[in-house]
């Protein structure tokens, strides 16, 4: 038979309202009774009923974590720490983080959110690059206002805000891939590099324009015509090692000359490697290399990979302290999180003319 909260009171020599207020957190509960009451439910074996509680309550300790891909370094990190802050050791609310893996697509994303306000999410966080398709940014706008209408706050993470109401709980988590691809671009012009070719992540995606426009934006400061220069050395391919691998070969199927390769992300850079040294190239002798998000990988390779830091441990955390109201909203909604060039092995001054093979 279910141990009831009433059996824990009494066991802890507490009121069952005390009780509550520990399993709940949140709530101001002297040191010694938190511990009593812990101590209570760990000795009687004491099981929330969690459906009753959200009806109760109108949430659940649920909180719903969209990534795109969790075999993803750059998701996998993130929603690792993510998870560990909403389920601290300490005193304080814990939480139920349910990842859930979208594949990049809208329609599933749309779906898991449908799912999650049907088990009354207490709280929402969306991660990674957003669709900009008007039709897709619509029905997404109008499911987060419901949900945070209800008292489900919503965190967007790694993504660019929404077009919602004032006065939801609402926040936004941005990276700087504008600024960061801008830095990178200009490492690479600063090392003499004017032939640079960019494989860019799909189109249609907020990490892809906003890492684009970086680039294109220290060409063009550096020399008005680059980009067009540049422009045929563009190709858009996935975020995946098979995607940067076959953006090269076409790169090299092209014939254009090019003297450095910057990736949309380090996996990408990882795939742009091995189709370079298949054919027979050096790098960072005759093509350097550079990625973005310095995924643990980059200083393991050879050489070790040019790349921009994302803070993407730091990011989870704050996500998981705005989603249960541990840190208040910013003003205007908005926490941009800074990009760090690290410069590693995989970037050198580009070979004289005429020696590369």
């Amino acid at each position: 038979m279910a141990v009831t909260l009433a059996e824990v009171a009494a066991h802890a020599g507490v009121s069952p309202a005390t009780v509550s207020r520990v399993l709940n957190g949140g709530y101001p509960v002297a040191g010694g009774t938190r511990t009593r009451v812990e101590q209570a439910v760990e000795d009687l074996g004491y099981i929330a009923n969690g459906p009753a509680r959200a009806l109760a309550a109108a949430t659940s300790d649920l909180v719903g974590v969209l990534v795109h891909d969790v075999a993803d370094s750059f998701f996998g990190i993130l929603a690792g720490s993510l998870q560990g802050a909403l389920a601290p050791t300490g005193e304080g609310a814990r939480r139920l983080a349910v990842v859930c893996n979208t594949e990049g697509a809208p329609e599933t994303e749309l779906a898991y959110l449908a799912l999650l306000e049907g088990q009354r999410a207490g709280g929402v966080v969306l991660t990674g690059g957003a669709v900009e398709e008007p039709e897709h940014t619509s029905a997404l706008t109008a499911r987060l206002t419901r949900m945070a209408a209800a008292g489900a706050p919503v965190v967007l993470c790694g993504r660019p805000p929404l077009p919602l109401a004032p006065g939801l709980p609402v926040a936004t988590v941005m990276f700087d891939d504008h600024g960061g691809a801008f830095r990178l671009a200009e490492h690479l012009l600063t090392l003499g590099h004017r032939r640079i070719a960019y494989v860019a992540g799909p189109p249609g995606r907020s990490t892809t324009r906003e890492r684009l426009t970086g680039h294109r934006e220290a060409l063009r400061r550096h020399d008005p015509t680059l980009p067009e220069t540049c422009a045929p050395l563009t190709v858009h391919a996935g975020f995946e090692r098979s995607a940067g691998y076959d953006a090269t070969r076409e790169l090299l199927r092209r014939g254009a000359p090019f003297t450095a390769v910057a990736a949309a992300n380090d996996t990408v850079a990882a795939g742009v490697v091995a189709a370079l040294k298949e054919a027979g190239l050096r790098i960072p002798e005759d093509v350097s290399v550079a990625g973005f998000d310095d995924l643990p990988f980059c200083v393991d390779t050879a050489p070790a990979l040019t790349t921009v830091r994302l803070p993407l441990r730091e990011a989870g955390v704050l996500a998981a302290h705005l989603v249960t109201g541990r840190r208040a909203l910013p003003p205007g909604g908005i926490t941009t999180l800074p990009a760090e060039l690290m410069v590693r092995g995989s970037t050198a001054p580009p070979p004289p003319e005429g020696s590369r093979p």
